[in-house]
């Protein structure tokens, strides 16, 4: 759900990129249903593991497993390599939970996307300043 809003509310900032640590291999259908409920589109979403590759790449990692990551990539608490950052987000995962648990999740992670956007946006302009 987390990349969907991203890519829908935070595009200017953020490329967001989904992989977890135990994908299901599919979207659940309730993630599909809350998700094109709230206008969100569901295109080229998919289920995958993450890879030590992907996390190369990244400038940010979120965690959303509630599992410490640190440990997967031997890093410190908060960086992974030079200008990578974690940001670990408590957030349940509600597989297998009824319709309202999915909408209440994800209107959580859509005040959790903004904030993020709006810190990078802010950290952008800051670095732009003479």
């Amino acid at each position: 759900m987390a990349e969907a809003i991203a890519r829908c509310n935070a595009a200017d900032v953020i490329e967001p990129s989904s992989a977890g640590l135990y994908p299901l291999g599919h979207l659940a259908g309730p993630t599909i249903d809350a998700l094109v409920t709230n206008g969100y589109s569901v295109a080229g979403l998919a289920s995958k593991f993450i890879s030590r590759e992907a996390v190369s790449r990244a400038d940010l990692i979120v965690n959303l497993s509630g599992l410490p990551i640190d440990p997967l990539f031997s890093s410190g608490p908060s960086r992974l390599s030079d200008g990578q950052r974690i940001e670990n987000w408590d957030v349940s995962d509600p597989y297998g939970e009824e319709a309202a648990t999915y909408q209440r999740i994800l209107e959580e992670l859509e005040k959790r996307v903004q904030r993020l956007a709006d810190q990078l946006r802010t950290e952008i302009r800051s670095a732009h300043v003479p």
